[in-house]
């Protein structure tokens, strides 16, 4: 699985809907919503939570992705020590970080990309990605739906 910064993960684009993700994963092994009634979907063996936003139409506008062959310009991500995943990633647009500690969790922020590393014990073990947010102040959307 692909990390497509700005775009989504895999063939998961920022902007699709419900039946747009079901025809290419099928139907979720868990659905729910969230306190901000956000629909959610959790694929098991994808390792993927993906997030539609019930203010913007119900359009995929945040994942949550731990699965090990995630990779991020050609480099797997999951598993790796944050400091050598920065340090790869460092030419690439990826050059300012926030740290927030969270007891033995920590976030590593990178608002350009909206992109998340979560480590624990210094190694990355989720990452979560969402959809950006233009100059006009609205969701820049990737999929235009039918």
């Amino acid at each position: 699985m692909k990390i497509n910064p700005k775009l989504g993960i895999d063939q998961l684009l920022f902007g699709m809907k419900q039946k747009d993700v079901v025809a290419l994963y099928g139907k979720p092994d868990k659905q729910f919503n969230d306190e901000d009634q956000n629909v959610i979907y959790l694929y098991n063996t994808k390792m993927v939570r993906i997030t539609f936003y019930s203010e913007e139409e119900l359009k995929l506008g945040y994942l949550i992705c731990s699965n090990p062959d995630l990779e991020l310009n050609g480099k797997k991500v999951i598993g790796k020590k944050i400091n050598e995943l920065k340090q790869d990633l460092k030419d690439k647009s990826f050059t300012e970080w926030e740290h927030e500690d969270f007891d033995s969790l920590e976030n590593h922020f990178n608002e350009a990309n909206w992109l998340i590393f979560q480590t624990e014990f210094n190694h990355v073990v989720k990452v979560e990605l969402g959809a950006i947010i233009n100059n006009k102040d609205e969701f820049d959307w990737q999929f235009n739906s039918k």
